[in-house]
Formats: structure tokens, sequence, C-alpha cells
């Protein structure tokens, strides 16, 4: 599955908008919103979530609207877990670096299941994909990342990581890492604040490897960059804004051909930019496909009026329907089993 998806990424200038809508239902106006073609799908949070029967008629209710629209959540577990009534709580990444410690082969196997529970709960309701994993390599320095990441070293976040996106796949999800090329040896929230990691290039080429060795093994379809400033690869831009590491690195030595989601352009860490317009057509210039703008539905409208200029200048909309996989026999009795028995584990951890 991961790799027949990351295969059909389309080449060429083509720029889509991923944005939000504020609440359980669809209004009128979400509708009018949802209509406009700049958009190439829905990210959901917490506001958006009762239960796992209204998220079923919401996604229903878009698809209906909209059957091309990608739609999304960030599910990853632990602190990060939109939908938690209803379905199961997963444990934080982190959480498996302790087994890995003590017998590797049991935390590879928990990491493919909850990977596979992870995408199958979401999918079977509507969602086709969860912004995860995170392959950042955690320090005990970062606010924003910490018990989100698989471990403390590359080879654990690798090995760890890999099995998730194989669980992640046998459910029909793809994959999308992040936060490219890491975000967890700097302590600022780039929520809040605009990070800057002053390292090396060699310290920042071993963060690297995980993202670089994911993408070898064509695990991921799509790579969400940092809103975290790198001076010694480009000191005047975050990764998520630059042409050095987009185009230079990601593109060109990473041979990367899969989809590039911007992080929030809400976030502290892309406001250095400029207005929304401004920061669309920043992440658009570096290399950015995806331009994802959450919770402000002003900032949002800005951003797809910034694309359909673009798109009127030769550009091609950005069409990720090809990311929502297959969602059949998401309700098979084996897959009823195989969840009930994943969910028991992952209490106990």
């Amino acid at each position: 599955m991961s790799q027949s998806l990351v295969s059909q990424m389309p080449v060429g200038q083509r720029v889509g908008v991923i944005a939000d809508i504020p609440a359980t239902e669809l209004t009128d106006e979400d509708r009018r919103f949802i209509a406009q073609p700049e958009l190439s799908g829905l990210i959901f949070f917490a506001r958006n979530y009762q239960s796992p029967q209204q998220l079923a008629k919401l996604c229903a209710d878009i698809r209906a609207e909209r059957p091309d629209l990608l739609l999304c959540v960030d599910q990853e577990g632990g602190r990060v877990q939109r939908f938690r009534e209803g379905y199961p709580r997963l444990p934080p990444m982190l959480t498996l670096e302790a087994i890995f410690h003590q017998d590797e082969a049991r935390a590879i196997g928990l990491a493919r299941e909850q990977g596979w529970l992870m995408a199958w709960e979401v999918r079977r309701q509507g969602v086709h994909l969860s912004f995860a994993p995170v392959l950042d390599i955690e320090r005990d320095i970062s606010r924003v990342i910490g018990d989100r990441a698989f471990g403390h070293s590359a080879e654990v976040v690798i090995t760890l990581a890999s099995a998730f996106v194989e669980g992640m796949s046998e459910a029909g999800m793809a994959a999308v890492g992040k936060h490219f090329p890491g975000h967890g040896a700097v302590e600022a929230d780039s929520h809040k604040d605009l990070p800057v990691d002053e390292r090396s290039e060699q310290a920042l080429d071993y963060d690297l490897r995980p993202f670089a060795e994911l993408m070898d093994r064509r695990l991921l379809a799509g790579i969400m960059p940092a809103h975290v400033v790198y001076p010694a690869v480009d000191a005047e831009h975050t990764a998520g804004f630059s042409r050095r590491w987009l185009q230079d690195i990601l593109r060109q030595q990473l041979q990367y051909n899969g989809v590039i989601f911007s992080d929030d352009l809400t976030m502290a860490g892309a406001a250095s930019v400029g207005s929304y317009a401004q920061r669309a057509q920043a992440a658009m210039d570096a290399g950015a496909d995806a331009l994802v703008v959450c919770n402000n539905t002003d900032g949002a409208q800005q951003v797809i009026d910034q694309v359909r200029l673009q798109c009127q200048q030769g550009w091609q909309h950005l069409d990720l329907q090809y990311l929502q996989g297959s969602m059949e026999q998401l309700d098979s009795d084996e897959s009823e089993r195989r969840a009930q028995s994943v969910r028991r584990v992952l209490e106990t951890l």
C-alpha cells in the first residue's frame, strides 16, 4: 500500500490547501467554504469530534459535497490524539523505547500493531490520513516533541517508526513523516515561538537519518517540515520556507518525490514571514505542495486566495484523492478481532 501511494505523487507545479471547519457538523457556510477548488483536504480537531458515529456522519456529509478531499487528523497517540471518547487511548510513542531495550522483537511488534490500530480506528469512520509518524529524535530538550518521539537515537526511531508505518499501511493508510529535518534538539515550541537550532551540518545529518531511511524504503507518502531555523544550512528561513531544505536537500539530495505538507501556517514559527498570503507564497516558493492552515478561518481564506492567484498563473490544483486509499474490508470480523486484541495489549502499557 505505501509503495503504491508513494509512487502516485503527481509531478510539476501543483499546490493545494488543507484547512479546517469549526464544529461537529457542516453548515451552509462550511459547504460554501469547502466547495472552493483550491482546497485539497480538511484536517479535524477535537472540536470536530463527539463520537465515532458523529464523526462517520460528518465524513459522509463532506464526501457528499467533495468526494476528492483528503480527510486528515493528528491521531499520533499520547498527548496528540484528537479523537478520544469512544476510541482506545493510544500510549505515547516513547513508551515503546523502554520496551525496545528489553525486548526488541516485542517492541517492534507493538509498534506495528499500534500503527495498524490507530489507522484502522479512524479510517473505518471515514478519515483517510493521520499525520504520522513523528521522526524527531528525542533529547529531553524540546517542549513540543517529548514523548511523541519513538526514541533517543536514530536507530531506535528508524526501527520502531518503520514498524509503525508498516502497521498503518496494513490498514490502508499512507504515512507522513514529521518534522523534517528534526525538531527534537531545540527547546522552543514552534507553535508559540520561532525555534533556532544552532547545531552543525554534521549534527543535523544525524537527525536526518530517520527521514532518509524511511524515504529510501519508500515508506513515506508525505513529509512535513519543521518551523525551525537551522543557520548552518539556511540562516534566513525555517525549513518549511527554505528552498535549500525542500529543493536542494529533500528533493535533489534525498531524491524524495512525495507530497510536501507545510506545517500549520498559523503557528508562531511561521508568523515571521508576514501575512497569511505572504506565508502561503513563501511556502509555495520554497516547494511545499499542500499548505496546511488551521484554527483561523480568515487566514485560511487568505491562503486559498493566494493559491488561486498562483493557479491563475499556470500552477495546477493538487489532487490528493490518491492518498485516500481503499476503504474496503475495514469492518471485517477478522479486523474487529485483531482490534480487540491490540486494545487489550495497549491497555497494559
